[in-house]
């Protein structure tokens, strides 16, 4: 009998030096605000003030303070006056990002968009997103839709997300248009993700680690994202090829 104090597990004992359980939920809440503050200065060229990030978040200004000044101080966020906009260090992460698919691509993205006057972008499926990485303006003309790394789009819209999809593994739940695109190699969309923009994207082949890619060109004119399939093609074999 006396020894049953020695049987306990000792399972439902707290683990040293570990945090309440409250306090990990707590952490991890702040974590998440202020990944949302770094994607509202993302989307902020001019800066933004903490009352501005609170609005948006929702949170009471002291928060949106705090979780800036936690940003600035590891360099992530920079401040100005009484606004704030991306920082230095979170530049630099950003460049960290596949780099061997962002350095293949970079050069024959520019090409392309000086050849057609059109944006055009790297983009990566990152769960059930397309996402940007690289994007390139062309430098032979003022006039453009402007598009930046980090803009995200659903898989299930857009010709850059089908064909984010076609260049990956074939797949029992793909679309008809995801089929399509991986066997014409191309893939054309008309306003499906913004009003007034067209697009036309080529899946990336290749098996680098850093896959499944996709090329794609963004207009303001249909007949440019139709002209330029043959354009996107192949700038899409050359970043595959390059790859290896």
């Amino acid at each position: 009998m006396g020894n049953g104090s020695k049987g306990h597990s000792g399972a439902d004992d707290p683990v040293p030096g570990a945090e309440p359980t409250g306090r990990r939920a707590d952490g991890a809440q702040t974590l998440e605000r202020g990944l949302l503050v770094l994607r509202a200065l993302a989307d902020a060229p001019q800066g933004l003030t903490a009352s501005e990030v609170a609005a948006r978040l929702g949170v009471h200004r002291s928060v949106a303070y705090r979780l800036l000044q936690a940003l600035a101080r590891t360099g992530f966020a920079a401040r100005t006056g009484t606004r704030y906009r991306i920082g230095a260090e979170l530049v630099a992460l950003g460049q960290r990002v596949r780099p061997g698919l962002r350095q293949a691509a970079e050069p024959i993205l520019a090409d392309l968009a000086d050849r057609t006057g059109s944006s055009a972008c790297l983009l990566v499926r990152d769960g059930e997103h397309a996402v940007a990485i690289t994007v390139t303006q062309p430098s032979t003309t003022t006039t453009h839709l402007s598009y930046r790394v980090g803009s995200r789009d659903a898989l299930d819209r857009g010709a850059g997300s089908i064909a984010v999809q076609a260049a990956g593994p074939v797949s029992a739940d793909d679309s008809d248009r995801v089929r399509a695109a991986r066997r014409e190699g191309f893939v054309l969309s008309s306003e499906e993700v913004t009003p007034g923009t067209h697009a036309v994207a080529a899946p990336i082949r290749t098996t680098h680690p850093d896959g499944p890619a996709a090329v794609t060109l963004i207009t303001h004119r249909r007949e440019t994202a139709e002209g330029a399939v043959d354009a996107v093609v192949a700038a899409a074999a050359r970043i595959g090829a390059a790859l290896g």
